[in-house]
């Protein structure tokens, strides 16, 4: 039987820890056979705190784990048992249902993709007010009119004596309204 990826909810908070307890289980029980990859879908982000670039790590779901496995009643048993699982996401409760081999690709595609080049921690879309917060602008209101996210910086329209002037900025300079 080949292994297809399945998808295990674990209290929010607790994904990397289901992971490395998962890996240590597997390992115990000697199932390495029955079992692939166990990850936690995350991607790089940047954000900018105290003037500085900071990265950080954001997951793409909360709550859930990805678990690459031959599923058999000790397989289940051994991802069901294992602290802090809610359970499976998918099919039923006594034959959870595998997610399919495009959207596990996906999934994979975008780790790698975002091990890359990360992300800022904020998406900008135009339209949308945002407040400066520092610069020779701080605290003027905004539209967003363009957003360049390989360079950082987003265009913004602010209102100078009663007229709009577009003021590029980075991303740190501003914050959501």
């Amino acid at each position: 039987m080949a292994k297809r990826w399945y998808v295990v909810h674990a209290y929010s908070g607790f994904e990397k820890h289901v992971m490395r307890t998962l890996k240590e289980r597997v390992a115990l029980e000697q199932m390495e056979d029955k079992f692939g990859e166990i990850l936690v879908p995350t991607e790089e982000v940047v954000e900018m705190r105290d003037g500085k670039k900071r990265k950080s790590e954001r997951k793409f779901y909360p709550g859930y784990v990805l678990v690459q496995m031959e599923m058999d009643d000790a397989s289940w048993h051994l991802v069901k048992n294992t602290p802090r699982v809610l359970g499976f996401i998918g099919g039923t409760k006594d034959k959870p249902a595998p997610i399919t081999e495009r959207e596990a690709e996906a999934i994979l595609r975008r780790v790698e993709s975002g091990a890359d080049k990360p992300k800022p921690k904020t998406l900008f879309e135009p339209g949308e007010i945002v407040r400066v917060v520092e610069g020779p602008f701080a605290d003027f209101n905004g539209v967003v009119e363009e957003v360049d996210y390989d360079k950082s910086r987003v265009k913004v329209a602010v209102l100078i004596f009663g007229r709009s002037t577009p003021v590029e900025l980075e991303f740190g300079q501003v914050e959501k309204d």
